[in-house]
């Protein structure tokens, strides 16, 4: 595992790190940044009561989160990752057990898809990569806060009215609200966890 870490954390936020991880991982390895699905699983059936909601995954990884919403009857998932590396292992693994769900190569700033076309959009981790830089936390590089808007500027346009934007995080809301708080949406910030604190944030379109 420690060959395939980054000499640096910034080095998360880049695509060719990531083509180079999953060029070295199996097609059976799985990484998970915060909690599994059996621990949020209550949340996510409270928030998407519809299991026929069509759901965006914005960079997917190699997580096991879409498979076990898949097997939770959660059927329509389409999966992004700017990694092609990835997008193709996680297509060949999945296309005979779960032969529903899309596997796209994407970038989450610049999805390719059309306006009003998902019911939710899940973000567990990624936009926390896009914040790797290494700078006062407090005051983001403009390139990074230009990557967040980006991607909830994307999530808002692909979103359809009534839709739901669900993002896990470690990111606390002083460093997070900058870029969730919309004109026309509502923003729920929920805290879990005990001893180490995630955030799950929900943007209502």
């Amino acid at each position: 595992m420690t060959d395939i870490l980054p000499k640096k954390n910034e080095e998360y936020g880049t695509k060719e790190y990531w083509d180079q991880r999953y060029a070295q991982e199996s097609e059976d390895s799985s990484f998970d940044w915060f909690k599994s699905y059996s621990d949020i699983a209550e949340i996510i059936r409270e928030l998407i009561p519809d299991k026929s909601s069509r759901i965006l995954m914005l960079g997917c990884g190699n997580s096991t989160l879409s498979q076990d919403m898949y097997d939770d009857g959660y059927r329509n998932i389409v999966n992004t990752d700017y990694s092609g590396v990835l997008i193709e292992k996680m297509r060949h693994k999945h296309e005979r057990s779960r032969p529903e769900m899309e596997w796209h190569e994407m970038d989450i700033r610049d999805l390719r898809f059309p306006d009003d076309s998902f019911d939710v959009a899940i973000d567990k981790g990624t936009m926390d990569a896009m914040m790797t830089a290494k700078a006062d936390v407090w005051d983001p590089p403009e390139e990074v806060v230009q990557n967040c808007n980006r991607e909830v500027d994307e999530v808002l346009r692909v979103l359809r009215k009534g839709g739901v934007f669900i993002y896990l995080t470690f990111g606390q809301p002083h460093f997070r609200r900058r870029y969730l708080e919309r004109p026309g949406t509502t923003l729920e910030i929920r805290k879990l966890g005990e001893a180490f604190h995630y955030y799950l944030y929900i943007v209502r379109r």
